[in-house]
């Protein structure tokens, strides 16, 4: 499916700005119609699929219990 520069934007939650940035540095491919610029938002699948892993990954860190807490002197 593609998407106008603004659509993108309120796909991805970023400013109008950036998306016409990444579009200027070739980072997202786009292509012109003649009248304005379309993005095929397949292209950020692996985007979001990268977020939950690591949302996921941070997630599983902190639901890990804290070890017990060796008796350790402070020789100071």
């Amino acid at each position: 499916m593609y998407l106008t520069i603004q659509q993108t934007a309120e796909y991805l939650d970023v400013p109008y700005s950036y998306i016409e940035s990444l579009i200027r540095d070739k980072q997202i491919r786009a292509v012109h119609d003649g009248t304005a610029y379309l993005i095929n938002n397949n292209q950020f699948d692996t985007y979001f699929e990268q977020i939950e892993k690591y949302r996921l990954m941070i997630q599983e860190y902190l639901s890990e219990p804290l070890p017990e807490d060796p008796d350790i002197k402070d020789e100071d």
